[in-house]
């Protein structure tokens, strides 16, 4: 999968002379948090609503209304964007953009096509696919099984769920308590709790959790 796949597109867009109270209504009426920069089509920064309430008055301002309003008229987007954009492109794979989100602790990535914004990837996105990667809105038999992390531990289990009849409807694997062993979770439908246990039993190192989503 790739971030072309799973970006939000049209993109909306901010201006850097826009200000920032303009910002925050757009934010607002668009129900998004973060928007890429653009002057003269090219990107110049991002702004996040972080950055836009970090800049407005505190709440326990003794300013009137008008002067609030007067002030945020001359705060605009390029005073409180971020100018050093990390982006990646619609070829990025989606792991690889979850890593830089991780690694940079930001909450979206610009996606550039020769030079142009074409659409955003963000950490709801990224939520999205893992609902999905988990059969989050899937009815089935959830299932959390340890394995020692050696080649074939996989075909064994999928041959187990597949001689139940059973049928996988989310699988994912993660790390486990050291590095010798790995943490497999997946949802099946078409089997009984107790025929899985049975089964996986013999072909795992431990049944962590068996249960109905």
């Amino acid at each position: 999968m790739f971030v072309g796949e799973r970006m939000s597109r049209p993109v909306i867009t901010l201006t850097p002379d826009m200000p920032i109270h303009d910002a925050l209504e757009l934010f607002k009426k668009e129900h998004i948090r973060r928007a890429p920069v653009v002057k003269d089509g090219k990107l110049v920064g991002i702004v996040s609503e972080k950055d836009l309430l970090n800049a407005s008055p505190s709440p326990a301002t003794t300013l009137s209304i008008w002067e609030m309003h007067y002030l945020l008229s001359k705060i605009t987007v390029s005073e409180v964007m971020t100018r050093n954009v990390i982006t990646v492109t619609e070829d990025t794979p989606i792991e690889e953009a979850a890593r830089i989100m991780a690694d940079n602790k930001i909450g979206g990535l610009p996606v550039m096509r020769d030079g142009q914004v074409v659409g955003i990837i963000t950490e709801t996105d990224l939520f999205k696919i893992f609902l999905e990667l988990m059969g989050a809105r899937k009815k089935g038999l959830r299932v959390t099984i340890l394995v020692e992390d050696k080649p074939g531990q996989l075909a064994r289990i999928t041959k187990a769920v597949a001689d139940l009849g059973g049928n996988f409807v989310a699988f994912g694997q993660f790390s486990g308590e050291d590095a010798s062993t790995s943490l497999i979770t997946f949802k099946v439908q078409g089997v009984t709790k107790d025929q899985l246990k049975q089964a996986l039993g013999e072909c795992c190192k431990e049944v962590w959790d068996i249960r109905e989503t």
